[in-house]
């Protein structure tokens, strides 16, 4: 993976977030291990997690991949070379963004990941109860303290997110430094509009999740065939579209000029787009990181950017 360096404020990023989604979830923690171990031996420094991980599998209360990476850390001794990205507010214990659970839901966290700050810490899901002025507040509180280095927001309006960083510039307080929202070939609407408008406007890094929609632009979901996956009913669904079936077609020509796999050209296309620094993906085996890690060294030409781009309008 090329060492081309993104930054989130203070942060330099891989241009590949890993995605920390399927720890304890589709990925044992031994397999969890394989995949970080390469992700990191490729150069990648970028990993993305959230305490609500895995808490819709039966059996998991959440926190169970923010315990593999504290387990990991602890075994590798390496916290410090990566930047750790992690979320609160969609735990089922720690709902919302009032200052309680905001507090409560940082030390659960850090105990978990066995560390004793966060590079990048999100709002996972907005909370429009509680005033941007009382969740801006009490984050600012958190890097002061040192508990956390930048802050993101995920699942956020357009609105919300503009009034966010206008306090806070107004009011000299740490701001958002990035945003995660859903965003993909195949779901576009869901950030480009006003929510790109206000990251553009105030310089907001991008780091786009489902980036790969679910594993549909691995291009492995193809009609008539059946994929064993946790996440197939989702991914499989854009099939039964036109923009899914166009945008299949543009990756495989695309892919086929380069020798590439559909994911890594997906990818590629995402990493080109306005803002956006870091898209994120995960592996749940070995064999799926070698596509991911490829995209930072895949170049499109505009031709191809454009054929992508026309495909998924």
């Amino acid at each position: 993976m090329a060492d081309n360096k993104q930054k989130i404020g203070d942060l330099s990023v891989s241009p590949l977030s890993l995605g920390g989604n399927v720890f304890g979830w589709t990925a044992d923690e031994a397999e969890s291990f394989r995949v970080l171990d390469a992700y990191a031996a490729a150069g990648g420094n970028f990993i993305d997690t959230a305490d609500v991980y895995s808490a819709w599998v039966p059996g998991n209360q959440g926190g169970e991949s923010e315990t593999v990476l504290g387990n990991w850390f602890a075994s590798r001794g390496n916290r410090s070379e990566v930047v750790l990205a992690t979320k609160v507010g969609g735990a089922p214990e720690r709902r919302g963004l009032s200052p309680a659970t905001i507090r409560a839901g940082i030390e659960d966290s850090l105990r978990r990941l066995r560390t004793d700050y966060i590079d990048l810490y999100y709002t996972h899901y907005d909370d429009e109860s509680v005033a941007v002025e009382e969740i801006a507040t009490t984050l600012d509180a958190l890097v002061k303290e040192g508990k956390v280095r930048e802050l993101g927001a995920s699942n956020v309006s357009a609105e919300r997110l503009d009034s966010f960083l206008a306090f806070a510039t107004q009011e000299g307080l740490a701001r958002y430094a990035a945003l995660q929202p859903h965003y993909n070939l195949v779901s576009r609407d869901t950030f480009e509009g006003p929510l790109a408008d206000v990251a553009i406007r105030h310089g907001v890094a991008t780091v786009p999740y489902f980036a790969l929609a679910a594993g549909f632009l691995t291009g492995k979901y193809r009609p008539g065939t059946a994929v064993d996956s946790a996440r197939s009913p989702r991914a499989a669904a854009h099939l039964e579209t036109e923009r899914g079936r166009k945008v299949l077609a543009a990756l495989d020509e695309v892919a086929a000029h380069h020798g590439a796999e559909p994911a890594t050209v997906a990818l590629a296309w995402l990493a080109t787009r306005p803002t956006v620094v870091a898209p994120i993906a995960s592996a749940r085996n070995l064999a799926q990181l070698p596509p991911l890690l490829a995209a930072a060294d895949l170049h499109l030409t505009p031709p191809e950017l454009d054929l992508l781009t026309s495909a998924s309008a």
